[in-house]
């Protein structure tokens, strides 16, 4: 009789201070060099000061809000058809819509020079809420992208 194999798989904690699953994820994936406790002050401050600009949401609800503003509900995927490249449009995996939408938002931060990284992500964070922003921008961008490439649907597998 074959034995079963059973991965390991490490269960996320919630943080500390929001007790969210989705926040912890988003500390893990700005933290650089593993320099967790950084990245957690750096979001942390962040979300003060959404706290002092958003004022009809809890931040929490605001962190969320914003992420649900930018994640993609389309992309597109190269597919070689014959000698031809298409570029295809398809809908985007919920798990990489979430991953997409840290990325982006995380990127349009570090974009921005001359302030704290938690000022920069806090004024992101705002933007994506009230759906602007750099992060929204690349979000709309992708999309028409899927719009023009609407034609070459029907290569998606």
């Amino acid at each position: 009789m074959a034995k079963k194999f059973t991965a390991s798989v490490k269960q996320l904690k919630p943080d500390a201070k929001f007790g969210s699953k989705l926040v912890q994820k988003f500390i893990n994936s700005m933290m650089w060099q593993g320099k967790k406790s950084v990245a957690q002050q750096i979001f942390y401050d962040a979300m003060e000061k959404v706290a002092e600009k958003i004022k009809d949401v809890s931040p929490l609800e605001a962190f969320e809000i914003a992420i649900n503003n930018v994640k993609p509900h389309l992309e597109v995927r190269s597919k070689r058809v014959g000698g031809a490249s298409y570029q295809v449009p398809m809908p985007v995996n919920p798990k990489r819509q979430q991953s997409l939408a840290f990325r982006w938002i995380l990127a349009a931060s570090r974009g921005k020079k001359g302030k704290s990284m938690s000022f920069r992500l806090a004024t992101e964070l705002i933007d994506a809420y009230g759906k602007q922003g750099g992060a929204m921008t690349t979000r709309d961008n992708i999309h028409k992208m899927a719009e023009a490439n609407k034609a070459f649907a029907h290569f998606a597998w």
